[in-house]
Formats: structure tokens, sequence, C-alpha cells
């Protein structure tokens, strides 16, 4: 007579999701659990009531997949959900993909097979470089609701949090063109990431947009790897009439503002500079950079909502939510 482990692992599924769909919870497909059952009865399986009872039961845990831990974005995030899913009761475990697709798929099984109720996750680069999805496809099919949270996939219906990354450079940009800046250049060092993609386009539309700048929009992509600093200052030499530098990231903004710097140039008056980054690395960075910032705590904090909601309501298709949390653009000491 077969076990509940050996049929999970011949329909290369989790031991939760085969006990779920013996019992026809609603959370797994009607094709899953018809293809579960069909096998279970083939095999003359006998469950044991009381382990599917146990099997079935919360963990009231919940399974936190990050790309980066030293990003301190990600850090930050990470507070807001430890601090919601402890007031909610539920713990966390974290894993780490550092960027890569086999990382994550390994966290997912890892935590798939009856330690948690559900997920929380930013994609990892080399997954979108990949165009990968069905990992997260077959986790949502074994009945395991997924959040998604800064770095999203439009390919996978599950709830999500965001913030309007085109609104914001958009914005900036503006700012900059209002300044009378003329020659506004966009650094790009994650464009293999959708974020990277969102935020040049809103630069390249507020420039499109603007009836009083002539230039066309200069996008300098940096690819994970180069000399980031040295490239920048490269740029800024053969183009001495760039007064205006927007970076999409963190370690592009001070990377930023010390090839500025190196040049002689004054900041603000020759050049404005503003950056994605959070108020503890302005702190390290004279003069102080004007940033937009996002509310990582808030993202974590929603994240764990929405998650939570799911798992008390269940799923139902085509009532996904994407909620968007609020940016915040600063203007400190590198713009007028």
């Amino acid at each position: 007579m077969i076990t509940i482990k050996e049929l999970a692992k011949e329909l290369n599924v989790s031991i939760s999701t085969v006990s779920k769909a013996l019992n026809d919870n609603p959370e797994i497909s009607a094709d899953t659990v018809k293809r579960i059952k069909e096998l279970a009865k083939l095999r003359n399986y006998k469950p044991n009531k009381s382990a599917v009872s146990l099997k079935s039961s919360k963990t009231n845990t919940i399974g936190v997949i990050v790309p980066d831990i030293l990003n301190n974005f990600f850090a930050k995030l990470l507070y807001g959900v430890e601090s919601a899913a402890a007031a909610n009761g539920y713990n966390i475990i974290i894993c780490i993909s550092n960027e890569s697709y086999e990382k994550e798929v390994e966290s997912l099984q890892l935590l798939a097979n009856g330690t948690v109720d559900g997920f929380l996750l930013a994609v990892a680069e080399e997954t979108q470089t990949l165009k990968e999805d069905t990992h997260f496809k077959k986790i949502i099919e074994e009945g395991l609701p997924i959040v998604m949270f800064d770095r999203v996939l439009d390919t996978i219906d599950c709830d999500k949090v965001i913030i309007n990354d085109t609104e914001s450079t958009y914005s900036a940009t503006t700012h900059l063109i209002s300044e009378g800046r003329k020659n506004i250049m966009l650094i790009n060092h994650i464009d293999e990431l959708n974020v990277g993609t969102l935020r040049t386009q809103g630069y390249i539309n507020a420039i499109n947009d603007s009836s009083s700048y002539d230039n066309k929009p200069l996008v300098l992509s940096i690819k994970k790897g180069d000399e980031a600093e040295s490239i920048i200052l490269e740029t800024l030499k053969n183009n001495t009439t760039i007064d205006g530098i927007i970076s999409v990231d963190n370690i592009a903004g001070i990377k930023s503002l010390n090839a500025v710097k190196s040049m002689g140039l004054k900041i603000p008056q020759d050049i404005s500079l503003i950056a994605f980054a959070s108020d503890e690395l302005v702190e390290f960075s004279s003069p102080r950079l004007s940033t937009i910032t996002q509310h990582a705590y808030k993202i974590g904090s929603k994240s764990v909502e929405l998650l939570i909601d799911r798992l008390k309501n269940g799923t139902t298709k085509n009532n996904y939510k994407t909620v968007t949390v609020d940016y915040e653009l600063t203007f400190r000491e590198t713009t007028k």
C-alpha cells in the first residue's frame, strides 16, 4: 500500500497538497484534486485520518523570500513584515535567493511541504532575466497563496504590493526640468529588473511630455560587475553639458555623487542629482542627496495584511489586489 509521501513524490507535489486534495480542500484546484485522487485510487491508498487532519491544519507561519538581505530597502521591508506578522500571531521564515532562480525554486520547495501557510516574496533578478514563472504557478496551484512585493510579475495572478515606479521618476525628472536643467541623464544599474524598466520609462515620458526640454533622453545602463563610478565619470567627461542626474537605485546614486565631486562640479549650481535611496543612506552622503524614498516598512506590513486576508478568506479567481504604496520625493542639498 502506498504512503502519502510516496504519492506526493510520484505526483511532484507537496505532502500538504496531497493531504488537502484528499480532503477536498477548496484551496486546491479541481484539476489537481482529480489527478491526486485518481492516483490514490489506482495505488490503493488508505489515508490515516489523524495524519490528514494534522497536515491540513494551519502553521501560522509565513515564508518570506528576498533577493538580497544586504540591501537596506529589503532589510527595512523585513522589519515591517516581522512587526505585522507578530502583531497578528504569525511567525516568519526568511530565505534569501541571492538573485538566483534556482535558489528561489529551492526555497519555495523547501517551505511548501507543510511548513508555511503562504509566501511573501520579491522576484529574483535571474528569474526575471530567464522569464520563468512556472514555479510560482505551481505553488499557487497547490493552494499556497503568494503576495509579491516591489518586484512583481504580470504573468502571475496573485496579490501584489508596489510603488508607482513610473510616476516616481516622472516627478523627479519634471522637477529637474523646472530647475532649468537642459541635459538630464538617467543612470540605470538594475535594467534587468521590471522596476528598472518602469523607472526608466517614467523619465522618458517626462522628457517627451515637456515643451521646454529640447534634448533627447540620455540613459546610461550599467551592468552588474561593472565599475559604476568610473563609467559615470567617463560619461561626464565626454558630455560636459549634462546638468542633471537621476539614479534608479541607491548604489548608482552614491557613485554618481562621487563622480560629480571628482569632476569639481558645483552641486547644485552646475548639476542636480536625485536618487532612489533611504534616509539612512543619505546621512552618509555629502552633500545630502535629494531622494525618491520607498516606504519599505509600509510595503512589508501591507504585504502581510494582504496575505493574512487571503489565508482567512481563501482564493477566489479575479479578485486579486494590487496595492500601490506612496513614494516620497524629498529635496535636499543636491537639488535647487
